[in-house]
């Protein structure tokens, strides 16, 4: 019946405040810092350009003020409705919350694996977490069906070119744009299950590494989603990687 494109940009929450090197995880929802919130008003300043039709974040306190600060600074947002999904809210790292960073990398050596792979004891599973980001996503995709999409709307063609570098890189003639607020942990292990597992290219320059990489404090990712509403629900037909991990603007 209908489709749009839809491009969600994760700009991952500063969380300065903490007095612990290891991250706050669910237990400590701990608000920006200083340091966190001068990130964010440089996010939503180079951000404040961009037009958004939807707004999702997660229901933690430093991503609210992280979103809040973003939207504050376009004009686009005005009376947009602030959707708090806590499918977007930071992992669960168990014993290892509130400690060191090298107590969870010795943990995870002693484990055989990686650091940032490991799940500490009573943390929460890769495994889980990515049935958060694909719930998530169905989430996503059916409001912005529900706010967009139009009996006879003709489906429109996934944006391609180089990119200039710019805010808006990406967004030229889609329909709708989703600005997702979440976290690090979350966002890492997002972008793997986009190209994993729903086979997203990536565009030239970048490789498994960008993806696997943490995202800095206020980093910005862009994928653009294609779905179709159907007989059968809703589909999605095609997914881009416009850029992962922006952050020129800190």
């Amino acid at each position: 019946m209908s489709c749009f494109n839809a491009i969600s940009l994760w700009p991952k929450v500063s969380h300065q405040s903490w007095a612990f090197p290891n991250p706050p995880g669910q237990a400590i929802d701990s608000s920006l810092s200083d340091i966190g919130m001068q990130q964010a008003e440089a996010a939503g300043k180079y951000l404040k350009d961009v037009k958004f039709t939807n707004v999702f974040v997660s229901d933690m306190a430093r991503a609210r003020q992280t979103c809040e600060t973003i939207v504050k600074h376009n004009s686009s947002c005005s009376g947009l409705e602030i959707v708090t999904d806590p499918s977007l809210k930071e992992r669960s790292f168990g014993s290892a919350e509130g400690g060191l960073v090298v107590d969870m990398k010795n943990m995870a050596t002693a484990a055989g694996q990686s650091w940032l792979d490991f799940t500490p004891p009573g943390g929460e599973t890769i495994e889980h977490m990515k049935m958060r980001i694909k719930e998530f996503l169905e989430h996503l995709f059916q409001r912005m069906v529900a706010d967009h999409c139009r009996p006879g709307q003709r489906e429109t063609g996934m944006p391609e070119g180089a990119l200039a570098g710019k805010p808006d890189d990406g967004t030229r003639d889609v329909p709708a744009h989703a600005l997702v607020v979440s976290h690090g942990a979350l966002i890492r292990v997002a972008m793997r299950y986009l190209v994993d597992e729903l086979k997203c290219p990536l565009p030239q320059g970048l490789d498994m590494s960008h993806v696997i990489a943490l995202c800095p404090n206020t980093g910005i990712c862009r994928f653009i989603f294609t779905v179709t509403k159907g007989d059968a629900g809703i589909t999605l037909s095609a997914i881009r990687c416009v850029f992962i991990n922006r952050c020129e603007h800190i």
